[in-house]
């Protein structure tokens, strides 16, 4: 549905001619606003299914997969989740398959996400679309400092702004 509405928002401007040139290039940076976590948040996840492999400290969810921590909300086909060896706590979730990341003012859509809990980075790589309000951008890779509040967009970055009414 974002998808969907963002990607009409991006291809009606790009026939008016409202896709602007400077923010058109190969790589583009921004602030973020509420795309942000709370890695001391507890991790919710509900999933149609789960397997545990001891051997690889890994667990893997999948069907309809919902992940919840503080404001921010993941959904994902499959993720699975890496516990950190020392500490047994989830240190990273890798999520594939119509992968969304959404808060109350901004979502993200991707092929695929790594999302560095500990860190606090999020990767967002194959077809990244961010909607923030009116605005759109588009790349094929994301990576996202949630402390910092920054990303970094690569790879045919588009942007459409639409003018305040």
């Amino acid at each position: 549905m974002i998808r969907t509405t963002a990607l009409a928002i991006i291809r009606a401007a790009a026939m008016a001619g409202l896709l602007l040139p400077g923010l058109a290039a190969a790589q583009t940076q921004m602030a973020l606003g509420g795309l942000t976590a709370d890695p001391d948040a507890p991790v919710e996840i509900t999933a149609e299914s789960l397997g545990v492999d001891q051997a690889t400290g890994r667990a893997t969810f999948e069907g309809e997969v919902l992940i919840g921590q503080g404001e921010m909300k993941i959904s994902a086909d499959k993720v699975e989740v890496v516990y950190d060896d020392a500490t047994g706590e989830i240190a990273r979730l890798e999520a594939q398959g119509g992968v969304t990341f959404v808060t109350a003012t901004e979502a993200a859509e991707a092929q695929a996400a790594v999302y560095d809990i500990s860190g606090g980075t999020l990767l967002l790589t194959g077809d990244v679309l961010l909607t923030q309000g009116r605005t759109a951008l588009s790349s094929q890779r994301m990576e996202i400092d949630l402390a910092a509040g920054t990303a970094q967009l690569t790879g045919g970055v588009r942007s459409v702004i639409e003018p305040a009414q």
